[in-house]
């Protein structure tokens, strides 16, 4: 996670630059700031911009923000760039003496609240956290999605799950995918005749137009891998429409995608990096070497062979990318080439 570190005071500093070094060892890329006339002192960076500047800036670069001062300062710095949960950094703030640490925003999913956790282990401070599941120890569905590596597809209705599991009401459950650890008390399987009765709960699946609920909360794990090839200079467009079809035809929502790869002679080619930018996907390409280190059986082109080197291209790059086993064989139309891959990967409720 990357996190940036705030002061105003001299002791502020003092935490900030002993925060910054004992939260580097817990795995956040921190990077520290500090009002000039400290800098030098506690080898901070110093703030050589507005405040608000400031912050807008770390809304775009940073994953949390820790403001180490008055809950005033913090919400009065970030309330021009608060947008939505789903996009907003975590922000925390703690006093400068240390005593407590508050999470202020995005605390399931942009990880405020296990900031703070993390914060009053270091330092004794006693955390702050005001959502309503945890306060009273229940399920928490984005804290869970968030875990499992999951897309929320309608957002809404996760808050609707919340709320009937704060009030107590049932909340089915229902995987495609297998599940280890025990199911929280707030969710039911049902049977498959209770499951299409028209109750509300939630579906893991990786094809978002499955319905077992009347009202179904679909969380789509992000476990596929787009293996691609095409010939050069094939347009964006045609690529989108390929690789959409090849998901619609395996039942694949565009949610699971979660990285895609190619052969390395198609690192620069335009469509493919037009595609991943679009759908948020990292691009990785391996040499003709690597692609026949590949393990499993794989369909045969000599045409690709005489080009690339490879006999195929699209089913050994996802399969030496995203490991697991290829759930869709490689597809062909218009100079593209698509496979998918999906790792090993089970619902984990420990």
């Amino acid at each position: 996670m990357k996190l940036a570190i705030i002061s105003f005071t001299e002791h502020g500093s003092r935490l900030n630059r002993m925060l910054g070094a004992s939260l580097a060892l817990q795995g956040y890329d921190c990077e520290s700031f500090c009002m000039k006339k400290y800098a030098e002192a506690y080898e901070l960076q110093a703030l050589e911009e507005p405040l608000q500047d400031w912050t807008g800036r770390m809304f775009s670069e940073k994953d949390a923000i820790l403001f180490i001062g008055a809950t005033g300062i913090a919400v009065r710095s970030i309330a021009p760039f608060v947008k939505d949960k789903m996009v907003d950094p975590a922000i925390v703030v703690m006093d400068e003496k240390g005593m407590f640490a508050i999470s202020l925003l995005s605390g399931h999913l942009g990880g405020a609240n296990e900031l703070t956790g993390c914060l009053a282990n270091l330092t004794g401070a006693i955390p702050v956290i005001t959502t309503a599941t945890d306060v009273n120890g229940r399920f928490a569905v984005d804290v869970f999605a968030k875990k499992n590596r999951l897309y929320i597809k309608e957002r809404k209705l996760a808050k609707t799950v919340s709320a009937d599991i704060l009030d107590e009401k049932p909340v089915g459950f229902f995987s495609e995918l297998p599940v280890i650890g025990e199911l929280p008390e707030e969710l039911s399987v049902w049977s498959e005749a209770e499951v299409f009765e028209g109750k509300t709960g939630i579906c893991v699946s990786l094809d978002e137009r499955r319905q077992p609920y009347r009202q179904t909360l679909h969380l789509i794990p992000q476990i596929v891998t787009l293996g691609i090839g095409c010939k050069k200079d094939t347009p964006f467009e045609k690529i989108e429409e390929r690789v959409l079809s090849a998901l619609a035809h395996a039942g694949i929502s565009t949610h699971a995608l979660r990285r895609m790869a190619s052969i390395d002679l198609k690192a620069e080619e335009k469509g493919l990096l037009a595609f991943a930018e679009k759908y948020k996907l990292d691009f990785e390409t391996f040499s003709a070497k690597e692609l026949l280190r590949a393990e499993g059986e794989f369909s045969s082109s000599s045409f690709v062979q005489s080009v690339t080197g490879v006999d195929n291209v699209c089913e050994r790059s996802a399969i030496l990318a995203g490991g697991g086993k290829l759930i869709q064989k490689k597809s062909a139309g218009d100079g593209v080439t698509v496979a998918l891959a999906m790792e090993d990967w089970s619902v984990d409720f420990g």
